[in-house]
């Protein structure tokens, strides 16, 4: 049975793209003759140091503490932590999911079990990091493979390290399709629904924005923003000054398994995005439930929204272009109906879990043998 280290970020109980897909995606593949065990972090949340999901061993560090406060003390313990976890589960090949800098752990005990390393990029590459000596660039050198997970970040890393071409490739985001009916909301009483972390960059203020024009002319219309994070106190604060209080609800954070029935509660799902997003999962997750999606023309975006079929797309920062989208859809109801199937069909031909499995699977075994 080969044994994959599975490296990310963040996992289980927080939410988001790489969490969603590895949640459902490892039980598979572990179904399918591999042996997990996954390094991730606390996070912000106090959580065991070991854990398990679906039969997979959880191993958490303080990578975050370490690396912040430059404490030699945690960053010497991290290393020596997964030293042993390493020497204990003897992995045949590291899978990476980048860009996180406690990669920096895994680069410092590389030797202690050498195994071929998988690079899986999943938001956009900081520029300023392919200088001589970072550590995006020993992770791109150390490398045996490296997917992106659309073809606007191929493009992007190979721009920056030719020297990838010929070891890099695309594997698009998988997601199981829910077993949930699906029908069209009510048009008396349409929702827009944001789903993601609450930051800067996700563009929820624009989002904002844009609705406060648009209950205006719509008055039974109502938002729904789904996710926490820093922003979420200046986003309220945004909608109270904008009158929007009694219209806007901020749902909070929501277990993977509920986001189909927030989508399904959505008339349109909206993804205003001001920064380069890799792929944008939530597209997907609305497309699975037939909706059609207005979001700005960034990143990976074009691949998983397909401008007139399956939704519309905007510039970034323009409240007044995203307005007018989703009043375009909502003046016309059947075409809005008619995006939100095509989405659907397009989701589970091009980007189904199984699909997604099977890349990974095909991959593996080549790294390994």
């Amino acid at each position: 049975m080969a044994r994959i280290l599975f490296w990310t970020e963040l996992f289980w109980p927080y939410i988001g793209g790489v969490q969603t897909l590895a949640a459902q995606a490892l039980p598979m593949l572990r179904r399918r003759g591999y042996q997990f065990a996954l390094i991730t972090s606390h996070g912000d949340r106090d959580l065991p140091d070991v854990d398990s999901y679906k039969g997979i061993l959880v191993y958490r560090f303080r990578f975050w503490e370490a690396l912040a406060t430059r404490n030699l003390d945690l960053l010497i313990k991290a290393k020596y932590k997964v030293t042993e976890v390493k020497r204990a589960f003897q992995p045949d090949l590291v899978h990476i999911n980048f860009s996180d800098p406690s990669v920096f752990f895994h680069l410092q005990t590389a030797q202690v079990c050498p195994a071929p390393m998988l690079v899986s990029l999943r938001v956009g590459l900081p520029k300023q990091s392919f200088a001589s000596g970072s550590l995006l660039k020993q992770t791109f050198s150390d490398a045996a493979w490296i997917t992106a997970n659309s073809k606007a970040l191929l493009a992007e890393a190979r721009g920056l390290f030719p020297e990838i071409s010929s070891m890099s490739s695309v594997i698009y985001n998988g997601l199981d399709c829910p077993d949930i009916e699906v029908e069209p909301r009510p048009l008396e009483n349409p929702r827009l629904v944001c789903a993601g972390r609450l930051v800067f960059d996700k563009g929820f203020d624009v989002a904002l924005a844009a609705m406060a024009s648009l209950v205006e002319r719509f008055p039974t219309l109502r938002m729904s923003i789904v996710g926490d994070g820093p922003a979420r106190i200046p986003l309220q604060r945004q909608a109270t000054d904008l009158g929007l209080g009694e219209v806007v609800t901020f749902v909070g954070w929501m277990d993977p398994g509920q986001i189909p029935t927030i989508m399904k509660s959505a008339t349109i799902v909206v993804m205003p995005s001001r920064w380069e997003e890799a792929f944008g999962l939530v597209a997907l997750e609305a497309a699975f439930m037939a909706r059609p999606v207005v979001a700005t023309r960034v990143g990976g975006l074009p691949e998983v929204v397909v401008h007139g079929q399956t939704g519309l797309l905007v510039r970034k920062d323009d409240s007044g272009a995203l307005a007018s989208a989703v009043e375009f859809l909502l003046d016309h109801p059947e075409e809005a109906m008619t995006m939100g199937k095509a989405g659907r069909l397009r989701a589970q031909r091009v980007f189904g879990l199984p699909r997604y499995v099977d890349a990974y699977d095909t991959l593996y075994r080549t790294l390994i043998h």
